[in-house]
């Protein structure tokens, strides 16, 4: 094993043992707009009959004059927000993310995003892991379609602290945000101190061989690939977490490829236009390098458990150390 630098970031001390905490991400969205409901009054959050789901109803019931229930309707919620942002205000749209970003895409693309209006866009249930809901309500193509949009933020949080900053920090940004949830309790890989900024990755864990580049709760599975590996091969492993996919952080991404001269990518969406295929999109322009992307292959999900279904299209740590042997083997030829 090389030698390796003091970590950037320090990680829970708990992960990987019997103290390990779960939570869903979506948790930590819920209790920020509580924050931000005590400290900004035009804060407004908008729902689509899925309060409990989406952690609203936290909001809801501190502060109902600030609430809109809207039905289901997320092309009219997108709207109305678009009108309430127009006015001063700062609205948070909750709903599934297979329905918000998803089936109101035109009204998010051009009441929102066209007008570059303030609007914070609450895609949950996202991923795969939403497990026996099935195809119908895993999102998977959420980050595809919302990166391509011009003014358009995307935070895909790790864990529920991540969540949490992820939330205070979309009500800093002028235009609008996409702030990608997950429903599965996942564990807790960072503090509510952990820094967070737009355009921004951090190192997680410093390795020298192979870079694995992870967003959302699969940073976790990134974190356990690299200890497997390490454990059975003479293999340095860096792990970074990105959290902001628009925009990236061109700069790591660059200096991860020079340092390493390998690249995984670690995600929870299809491997076309997500997390994976931005990176792509920096190392082609800037510094090719031998690459292979974990995530959905192309494929719709499927009814099950969330951790089989994550095993069975090999999101998992499994998954992850089959990638790496395959672009060491790669960066060895």
């Amino acid at each position: 094993m090389k030698n390796q630098k003091k970590n950037s970031v320090k990680v829970n001390q708990h992960l990987f043992t019997k103290k390990e905490e779960l939570l869903p991400t979506r948790d930590g969205y819920g209790k920020a707009l509580l924050e931000l409901g005590k400290k900004q009054k035009n804060v407004m959050v908008l729902c689509c009959d899925l309060t409990d789901s989406t952690r609203s109803s936290w909001f809801k019931e501190s502060y109902p004059d600030r609430f809109l229930e809207m039905g289901v309707a997320e092309q009219n919620m997108a709207g109305v927000a678009a009108g309430l942002a127009m006015e001063g205000k700062i609205p948070f749209i909750s709903s599934y993310a297979v329905f918000s970003p998803g089936r109101n895409w035109d009204q998010v693309r051009i009441s929102i995003c066209y007008s570059n209006v303030s609007v914070k866009i609450a895609g949950c249930h996202a991923g795969i892991s939403v497990g026996p809901d099935g195809a119908t309500h895993q999102a998977l193509e959420d980050i595809a379609i919302t990166r391509v949009l011009p003014n358009m933020t995307v935070l895909v949080p790790c864990d529920a602290n991540e969540a949490y900053r992820a939330t205070l920090l979309a009500a800093k940004i002028k235009g609008p945000v996409y702030v990608r949830l997950t429903r599965e309790k996942t564990p807790i890989i960072t503090s509510e101190k952990t820094p967070l900024e737009v355009g921004k990755g951090y190192v997680l864990k410093n390795g020298e061989d192979v870079t694995l580049i992870a967003c959302g709760p699969l940073v976790y599975e990134a974190l356990k690939a690299a200890k497997e590996i390490e454990k059975e091969h003479d293999v340095s492993v860096q792990v970074i977490n990105m959290p902001s996919i628009k925009p990236l952080d061109r700069s790591l991404i660059k200096k991860a490829a020079e340092e390493t001269g390998a690249i995984v990518t670690v995600e929870e969406h299809q491997m076309n236009a997500g997390l994976g295929g931005a990176v792509a999109e920096v190392l082609a322009e800037e510094c090719p390098t031998p690459m292979e992307r974990v995530g959905m292959p192309d494929s719709f999900g499927e009814s099950g458990e969330p951790s089989e279904l994550l095993e069975k299209y090999e999101m998992t740590s499994y998954g992850i150390i089959t990638a790496i042997r395959k672009v060491l083997k790669r960066k060895s030829h």
